[in-house]
């Protein structure tokens, strides 16, 4: 008896230690929840958002609505939805014309707003599947990722199409590298990221990825030449030397990944993850990173968008059994 006395009592304690631990794990990092903005009558899927800091609206691709939800970050409160769109992916905002640039998934047309009114004005084509978007102020160029393998420019002043990069396979996310001029693209199809010369809007490069596949989130350190690749298959942070393509580190991650921001102040990054966490890492140097633990989060929160100004990390929660879809804002370094 008293051997089996002491085999309980050490199961106990190491029960104990283990979930003290895994508890710490959840608190290490430096994100902290700080409040809770509900959407309401928003359903389904939830994909990008983009923030305008005039007057602190982000502005929420809600997906399965088929709405751009328009929220006011001092008033907490949807002021304004976009409806009648297509699936609505990715989302941007221009602050020299005041306007909004959603892409459509279904039926591939990248439609503009005006951003006071929010009326629409303007409609580019783009076949199908327009999905994440990116604006360079520098050459006042919009980049749209859609279908099979393309990527179009738009002239942000006029709204038209000004040409097309092709390649294999439908892009994922994609960064713009405005010192070296290129353009790094997630291209999940290919277990790929394309590398685009945009003095020439020509493919420069392939990197295979060999480790990790399903590459579909993707944030860069522009200054430290570092990619941060989020990988599903399995579940891999990889960080890769954005000048040659190599690997510097491979992290674990949680599963279902759809975002990435590196916050280039802290030194942290941070994946938004669909199994309901947010992983945080830490950036030691350029070549080396540490897990710094997990936030929980809600099921199926696997988009979110870093605003650094305001030192922010908002999570785009969608509906699910017990709960309506809401943005958690969580407070950053």
């Amino acid at each position: 008896m008293p051997n089996i006395s002491k085999i309980t009592l050490l199961s106990v304690i190491l029960f104990c230690f283990i979930s003290l631990g895994c508890k710490a794990q959840l608190q290490t990092n430096s994100l902290q929840l700080i409040e809770t903005t509900p959407l309401q009558n928003v359903s389904g899927r939830i994909d990008h958002l983009n923030f305008e800091s005039k007057n602190n609206f982000v502005f929420v691709a809600a997906l399965g609505n088929n709405t751009i939800e328009v929220v006011d970050l001092k008033s907490k409160k949807i002021i304004h939805s976009i409806k009648n769109l297509h699936e609505p992916q990715g989302v941007v905002f221009i602050a020299e014309n005041n306007s909004i640039a959603v892409a459509n998934g279904d039926n591939g047309a990248c439609d503009f707003f005006n951003a006071t009114s929010f009326q629409k004005i303007s409609s580019v084509p783009l076949g199908d599947d327009a999905d994440n978007i990116r604006y360079d102020l520098a050459t006042k160029k919009i980049y749209v990722g859609y279908g099979t393998g393309g990527i179009a420019i738009i002239d942000a002043t006029s709204f038209k199409f000004i040409a097309q990069i092709k390649f294999s396979g439908h892009p994922e996310s994609f960064q713009i590298d405005r010192t070296a001029k290129r353009l790094y693209v997630n291209v999940p199809d290919e277990k790929q990221i394309d590398i685009i010369d945009l003095s020439q809007n020509k493919i420069l490069a392939q990197w295979k990825l060999s480790e990790a596949s399903a590459n579909f989130p993707m944030a860069l350190d522009e200054a430290n030449h570092r990619l941060f690749i989020g990988c599903r298959h399995p579940s891999k942070l990889l960080v890769l030397n954005s000048e040659t393509g190599n690997i510097i580190s491979s992290l674990d991650i949680d599963g279902d990944t759809d975002d990435i921001f590196y916050n280039a102040s802290a030194k942290e990054i941070y994946v938004s993850c669909g199994s309901g966490f947010v992983d945080v890492f830490n950036q030691i140097d350029a070549n080396h990173y540490s897990s710094n633990g997990k936030t929980k989060t809600n099921s199926g929160a696997r988009t979110s968008l870093l605003i650094p100004e305001l030192h922010q990390l908002i999570i785009a929660a969608p509906a699910r059994a017990g709960s309506s879809a809401q943005l958690m804002i969580f407070k950053t370094k």
